[in-house]
C-alpha cells in the first residue's frame, strides 16, 4: 500500500498556505508546552483508542493533520514519510527535534488542515488525534483528507468527543466552550466527530466510542477511534 510517487522515489512538493498558520504568542506558547509536557500521560489515557485506529499502519507516504509536537511518532512503521500537517508555529521545533530523534523522515507542512498543500490522491494514509475538535471547519477538513487520499487509502483518527445530549457532562461541555477554546486555541469539547465523518463520503466507516479511562480531563473524557476508506 505505498503511493507510485513514494515507489519513484519522489518527495510530494507542497504548496504553503502560510496565512493558516498562526502564533498566539502566549496561549501558542501554553499548548506547545502543554502538549509536550503531557505527551506520555495523554498517549497512556488513549492508548487503547490509539492502538485500534493505528495499527496496521502501511509504510508509503501518510499525512498527520494536527501532528502538534510528534505525539504519534511511535505507531508510524519503518519506511514511512510524514507530511505533518501543523499551523502552530510554537510547535515546529519540538516536532522537528522529535522526528530527528525517533528516525521519522518528515516534510513539515507550515499550514492549516483545510487547505493541504498536496496533490490530489498523492497519500496512503491520513491519521489524526485530538485535533478535528479545535479546526474551525471540520466538513471542509474532512473533503481535503479524502482529496489527497489515494482510491482505497484509510483515515484512521482518535478524538474526543461530544458526550451524550441528555448527560450533564454534555452540559459541562457545552458551558465550558467559550473558555476551553480560548486556552486550546479553538478546541470545542462538544463536536461530534463521528457524525462529521459518516457524512464526509467515504466508502466504508468502523467507528467506536469510548471514554477515556482513568484521565483527569473529565470534559473531553468522551471520546471514538474510527478507520475510513476512501
Amino acid at each position: 500500500m505505498t503511493s507510485q510517487r513514494e515507489n519513484a522515489g519522489q518527495t510530494l512538493e507542497p504548496h504553503f498556505r502560510h496565512d493558516l498558520t498562526f502564533d498566539n504568542g502566549a496561549i501558542s506558547r501554553f499548548n506547545a508546552w502543554f502538549f509536550t509536557a503531557f505527551a506520555r500521560y495523554i498517549n497512556h489515557i488513549a492508548r487503547s483508542h490509539k492502538r485500534a485506529a493505528f495499527s496496521e499502519l502501511e509504510p508509503g507516504a501518510v499525512l498527520e493533520i494536527g501532528a502538534g509536537t510528534g505525539a504519534n511518532f511511535g505507531y508510524l512503521p519503518p519506511g514511512t514519510h510524514l507530511y505533518a500537517v501543523e499551523p502552530n508555529l510554537r510547535m515546529h521545533a519540538r516536532l522537528r527535534e522529535r522526528a530527528a530523534a525517533a528516525g521519522v523522515t518528515l516534510t513539515l507542512l507550515g499550514t492549516g488542515a483545510e487547505a493541504v498543500p498536496l496533490p490530489d490522491e498523492s497519500v496512503d494514509e491520513v491519521i489524526c488525534s485530538l485535533v478535528l475538535c479545535t479546526v474551525p471547519d471540520a466538513e471542509r477538513v474532512l473533503a481535503e483528507v479524502r482529496r489527497v487520499l489515494r482510491p482505497g487509502g484509510r483515515f484512521r483518527f482518535a478524538e474526543h468527543v461530544a458526550a451524550d445530549p441528555e448527560s450533564i457532562r454534555y452540559r459541562i461541555q457545552r458551558a465550558l466552550r467559550r473558555p476551553w477554546g480560548y486556552l486550546f486555541e479553538g478546541c470545542n469539547p462538544a463536536r461530534n466527530t463521528p457524525e462529521a465523518v459518516a457524512s464526509a463520503g467515504f466508502q466504508t466507516l468502523q467507528v467506536e466510542r469510548r471514554k477515556l479511562r482513568h484521565s483527569v480531563f473529565f470534559p473531553v473524557n468522551t471520546a471514538a477511534w474510527g478507520i475510513a476508506v476512501k
